[in-house]
């Protein structure tokens, strides 16, 4: 395998580098057609000029400076995510067609010269639309997606330019790990056959000495839970909140079996599905998570040391407006609790204890759990 290092680029040099190239990527965006999925004409590995991203300036990327680094890159409504580990990068996913030159830009930015892994964590455009434009940018290693074939165009150029590069598109098997840098990368999910779309979403564990990273894509509810009774280690730090923080995602099972700090939930400003949902922000609260949201963060990057991690953000928000329904002090009625329907317990959504997901009821405040005739549980309720 070649290994693909990074050119350490300073900020001094990348202002004059990135103006000079933008007006050249006007038109050749506007040539490659990228708005109508599809990105003709470009080799792979090419040196294409490009549009500069502005959130890929050099104060977002030098406030990290870790030798681990996590870019949820701004994309609106959709995902992309760069890892970099000791030199080496790997992508997961790359929002839609029309965000492939603003995807290859950031890369450019971050002295990306080639890509060890590739991942489309699912075939909707959100998600698979701009790794055609990446791939026809940046020399890969290998490339991955739970399925080979899709019926929609974007998916079919994904596929064509990674056949372009002499590569094929591999499915890879629950429980394969790979190494990038120092950093071990691990599939979790899916771990069943699903119907669901979202629910065939590759879901990757990765592991930097000890701090620890959980990439889910826009898997939801089912696969949720089936990927919490596969006994799959999934305590981690951070969390890309599933499916952009819609309510389909993110249920009180799931969350207690990761149990992360801080959750990172990429979506676009005021989209028409209302995410984050306020169902999926409540239940992040009441598990005490800290939100992180490209919408209003832009740009967020997380580097690690392998003991810490810290966090940098192109745009500045408050917890209130991260979080807007954030109780302003805690108190037992607003807090949401979880019943056993055999036990007539009720826990906390944090509780060890939670009972599985069919013996559950949903409380929204103490008063009311009690009120139907259940006791606190002893453990997480003191």
């Amino acid at each position: 395998m070649e290994n693909f290092q990074k050119e350490k680029v300073t900020p001094a040099q990348k202002p004059g580098l990135f103006r000079r190239l933008a007006a050249l990527a006007v038109a050749a965006a506007l040539a490659l057609g990228l708005a109508a999925c599809d990105v003709s004409g470009v080799a792979p590995g090419g040196s294409a000029d490009v549009i500069p991203n502005p959130a890929a300036s050099a104060s977002t990327v030098d406030s990290v400076n870790a030798p681990f680094e996590m870019h949820f890159i701004d994309v609106g409504q959709a995902l992309s995510v760069l890892i970099e580990c000791d030199g080496q990068f790997m992508l997961y996913d790359g929002g839609n067609v029309d965000d492939g030159s603003l995807v290859v830009s950031y890369l450019q930015n971050q002295g990306v010269e080639g890509l060890e892994y590739v991942f489309c964590s699912h075939a909707h455009e959100d998600h698979v639309g701009g790794l055609a434009a990446a791939l026809a940018y940046f020399p890969a290693n290998h490339v991955y997606a739970p399925v080979t074939e899709a019926s929609t165009k974007c998916f079919q150029d994904f596929v064509k330019y990674t056949q372009q590069q002499g590569l094929q598109v591999e499915v890879p098997a629950v429980g394969t790990t790979w190494q990038l840098g120092g950093a071990t990368i691990t599939q979790l999910g899916p771990v069943a056959q699903y119907s669901d779309t979202n629910d065939t979403s590759l879901v990757l564990r990765i592991d930097y000495g000890a701090t620890s990273f959980l990439l889910t894509g826009d898997m939801e509810a089912d696969a949720e839970r089936d990927l919490v009774n596969s006994g799959a280690n999934l305590k981690v730090d951070v969390l890309q909140v599933g499916h952009h923080g819609s309510s389909t995602s993110t249920s009180y099972v799931f969350l207690n079996a990761v149990l992360p700090k801080m959750g990172i939930i990429s979506c676009g400003v005021n989209n028409k599905y209302g995410h984050p949902h306020e169902e999926t922000l409540s239940i992040l609260r009441d598990a005490g998570v800290d939100v992180y949201r490209t919408d209003l963060l832009g740009t967020i990057t997380i580097g690690s040391d392998g003991q810490n991690y810290t966090v940098g953000t192109e745009h500045y928000a408050t917890d209130a407006e991260l979080n807007p329904t954030a109780p302003a002090a805690s108190s037992t009625a607003q807090q949401a609790y979880i019943g056993n329907v055999n036990s007539k317990k009720f826990h906390l959504p944090t509780c060890p204890n939670l009972p599985a997901e069919k013996n559950q009821i949903l409380f929204s405040s103490y008063d009311e759990a009690v009120a139907a005739g259940y006791t606190p549980c002893s453990t997480c309720i003191q």
